[in-house]
């Protein structure tokens, strides 16, 4: 059963021919994403260890996040390309995250369903890289992450219906995916996964 809705708004061309045209840059981005997305996992736990539900689905998550992160990082090692000494202010993320509510019990519903909305769109993206890689083995290793980013987005939607009515869980994530359309419209195109 799918558990998280499509996107709103699809990714502009321009955007597959930027990461293409600059793959080693995307390749650093995509480091540094795969580190953020493992560490929100855990910073889940951290912050709701009383959602003891959900803990051993974050923490599986986590660690498979951080399994890419390693995974990247080895194929930039073979193509000597250097992770970023620091990880930049990611304008997607700062843009999402300016709209979240400040109740407790809001804030917490808009952190997993966000989860879930960060990782529809990177299954989106590394589906059009995929497509439009020539290389086997990059192909292959995209097509792996685009269907591991889409579960990961069904996961995060699941650990919300463990503590919200399905009702409020859906209608707040149709409003999150509307609201990352307008973000994603407003970037800047880049080689960047966001």
């Amino acid at each position: 059963m799918k558990l998280n809705l499509d996107i709103a708004v699809a990714s502009k061309p321009e955007w597959i021919d930027a990461v293409m045209n600059d793959f080693d840059t995307f390749l650093q981005d995509h480091a540094d994403c795969e580190r953020k997305a493992s560490a929100a996992a855990m910073s889940l736990v951290a912050k709701y260890p009383n959602r003891s539900e959900i803990i051993p689905e974050l923490v599986e998550t986590a660690i498979e996040e951080l399994e890419h992160f390693q995974q990247v990082v080895e194929l930039m090692q073979r193509r000597g390309v250097p992770l970023l000494h620091s990880i930049p202010e990611d304008p997607y993320i700062k843009g999402l995250m300016k709209r979240m509510h400040s109740g407790i019990e809001e804030r917490f519903l808009d952190r997993l369903l966000i989860g879930s909305v960060f990782e529809t769109r990177g299954a989106e993206r590394f589906r059009l890289i995929e497509e439009a890689l020539q290389d086997p083995e990059l192909k292959r290793f995209y097509k792996m992450l685009w269907t591991s980013e889409a579960k990961h987005g069904h996961i995060y939607v699941k650990m919300a219906l463990n503590y919200f009515p399905e009702e409020k869980v859906y209608n707040r994530l149709n409003w999150w995916m509307e609201q990352e359309g307008e973000v994603v419209n407003g970037l800047e195109i880049r080689p960047a996964l966001h």
